[in-house]
């Protein structure tokens, strides 16, 4: 059985793990380096602060066709994805929404918000509010009394709770029908109540998907910044791109839920992808430090077989493209060896979390022919267009159909 037929019954609320074991590649404290240079080709021509220009396929050297055929595939077969973005050289080639959903809207990304947090860990770290990676989480909270203290928690760091190895008895995934974070939710101190919890083994062990310990990311920025990982967010990360339109709660404390709820457009989406494609810079700005960035898309840790490996709440694949994922399929796929950001929202069943990766695969990937441009294909064109429009509006049974 493939993958997807292994898993299609395993994804749930907030993307679960597999208990295999891992192996674990540490990081030491990332140091500033100097910035990435300039995007090179036709992705250098401008940044998408205020909008994403527009081109047809072939002028980025993809085939129209093979997109415009994934578009009748999300229609025939009826998959409840809500929209479909291609970047490629930094212009917007495919784009489309079904209906209902309107564009320009704001749809829930899910465990996507995990790629957020760990973006504003790499800011805080760079700006001096943390130490690094290495820093043991005790130490970061050393003003609470913690509970069930041993050598294994007291060696439990950032990085640890980064690539999903926290060791500790955390039992807030599917697979114990999110035991724990119903927990956590019913106590008056979400952070107590992490920090509190027993060490199920060594932190770095194996990977153990813990939506708790991404809220504990979320703490840890307000606690050594001052400020909430929105209101950081929107003066270090989400302000410099120009997303100014994003919904993101806080628990009843006050902290930002750092698993998940956050609300983004599709193509703000994009530039978040976008900016990770050139490596945390944009429009002459270092943004997230370029050594974030490649730590945090790098394989830490085996994931099991749900992905190929994890880096720093990022998922990687050996394909040589790293996702930022959400429950319901939500996408954000940074491709770097093929210059392109694609987007998915969706609201999909737990069967079919893996559509967009296996469209992705289908159409997405090898409609990337050229790296150049490719000769004008305007029936190409009309037919990506008209799929969009027909995706845009109420679906009609196809006359003569059994539908």
């Amino acid at each position: 059985m493939d993958k997807q037929g292994r898993f299609k019954w395993l994804i749930a609320l907030c993307l679960l793990a597999t208990l295999l074991a891992s192996c674990v590649t540490p990081i030491s404290t990332p140091i500033p380096s100097a910035p990435a240079p300039p995007p090179t080709g036709a992705s250098s021509a401008y940044w998408p602060t205020a909008d994403w220009r527009t081109s047809t396929p072939e002028e980025q050297g993809l085939d129209s066709v093979k997109l415009a055929d994934m578009l009748e595939a999300i229609r025939k077969q009826g998959h409840d994805i809500d929209s479909v973005s291609v970047v490629r050289h930094g212009y917007l080639v495919a784009d489309a929404t079904v209906y209902p959903f309107q564009p320009d809207t704001k749809h829930v990304v899910h465990s996507c918000t995990k790629s957020v947090i760990s973006a504003l860990v790499g800011i805080a770290i760079d700006q001096g509010h943390i130490q690094g990676v290495d820093q043991p989480v005790l130490d970061i909270f050393a003003n609470r009394t913690v509970a069930n203290v041993d050598e294994r928690k007291q060696a439990m760091t950032l990085e640890h709770v980064l690539m999903m190895a926290n060791g500790l008895e955390c039992r807030d995934s599917y697979l114990y029908r999110w035991q724990g974070m119903t927990q956590m939710r019913g106590t008056d101190d979400w952070i107590q109540f992490m920090l509190d919890l027993p060490m199920a083994e060594a932190p770095g062990t194996r990977f153990e998907y813990c939506n708790g310990g991404s809220f504990l990311l979320s703490a840890i920025v307000q606690e050594k910044t001052g400020q909430t990982a929105l209101d950081f967010a929107r003066e270090n990360l989400f302000g410099p791109l120009g997303i100014t339109d994003v919904d993101w709660p806080a628990n009843p404390q006050g902290i930002t839920i750092g698993w998940g709820d956050l609300r983004l457009k599709p193509h703000d989406m994009l530039k978040f992808g976008y900016l990770y494609l050139h490596e945390g810079q944009w429009a002459g700005r270092q943004v997230v430090p370029a050594v974030w960035v490649r730590a945090s898309t790098t394989r830490h840790i085996a994931a099991g077989t749900l992905s190929d490996g994890y880096g720093y709440q990022w998922w990687v694949d050996d394909a040589g493209y790293t996702m930022a994922l959400g429950y319901a399929g939500q996408y954000i796929v940074v491709v770097p060896d093929q210059d392109m950001v694609v987007v998915f929202t969706s609201d999909l069943a737990e069967q079919d979390f893996f559509t967009p990766e296996t469209l992705l695969k289908t159409y997405i990937l090898p409609a990337a022919v050229s790296d150049g441009p490719l000769p004008a294909n305007s029936d190409g064109v009309a037919l990506l267009e008209a799929r969009a429009k027909a995706l845009a509006v109420p679906r009609n049974p196809d006359p003569g159909s059994s539908e």
